[in-house]
């Protein structure tokens, strides 16, 4: 069985539900990040990086990224994370993806490493506005059936939505009718609600 190494962060978070809907089979095992436990020899041995989170297939395949653990996903379950190879479809769910990774996730991201370092309030705010201004503007991607660049559920989705499920307190939500009616549906699929509570115990 798939094994896969994390917390509750959203790169975690991302590839869980990735996987559930995929329909694939994995084990949780759980990281205890305070601890450093990503940083511990056995981890390392994983991911030398010693990051989370890791995907392990079987012995000689070993999957660190959690984009990279979405398109392996993708390619087990044809059609569940992305539409027909070769179909425009495709690569509009790939645009909103890559939007979301690059233009929302990253700049997320940054702000949390500059947090971390202390003493940089203006490199942190102007970081996190900026990853919330992207987010808003997320919505021209939103199809007219309700999905993200796709006119079917994509990993387009799944990054948009644990993304803002993180910063879902800072969106002024009234302003957003229809990022919030993505939102909720997104959260009520089953597959979802299942990964978003796999790190929890």
């Amino acid at each position: 069985m798939l094994e896969l190494y994390g917390s509750k962060t959203g790169n975690c978070l991302r590839a869980a539900v990735g996987l559930s809907e995929a329909g694939l089979a994995y084990e949780v095992r759980q990281m205890d990040l305070r601890s450093g436990e990503q940083r511990s020899p056995a981890h390392l041995t994983l991911n030398p990086a010693g990051k989370v989170p890791v995907l392990v297939v079987d012995a000689d395949i070993v999957i660190t990224q959690s984009s990279a653990i979405l398109f392996y996903a993708s390619e087990q379950a044809p059609g569940r994370l992305l539409p027909p190879a070769g179909s425009l479809s495709r690569i509009k769910a790939l645009e909103a993806y890559f939007y979301f990774t690059s233009d929302v996730i990253a700049a997320n991201g940054f702000a949390f490493n500059l947090r971390m370092q202390g003493n940089l309030d203006s490199a942190v705010d102007a970081l996190t506005q900026r990853s919330l201004d992207a987010l808003i503007a997320s919505e021209r991607f939103l199809t007219d059936a309700g999905y993200m660049g796709a006119d079917t559920f994509s990993m387009a989705d799944i990054a948009g939505f644990t993304i803002t499920t993180a910063v879902s307190k800072s969106l002024p939500w009234e302003k957003l009718p229809r990022l919030a009616a993505w939102r909720d549906r997104i959260a009520q699929r089953p597959a979802v609600q299942q990964a978003m509570t796999v790190f929890d115990r």
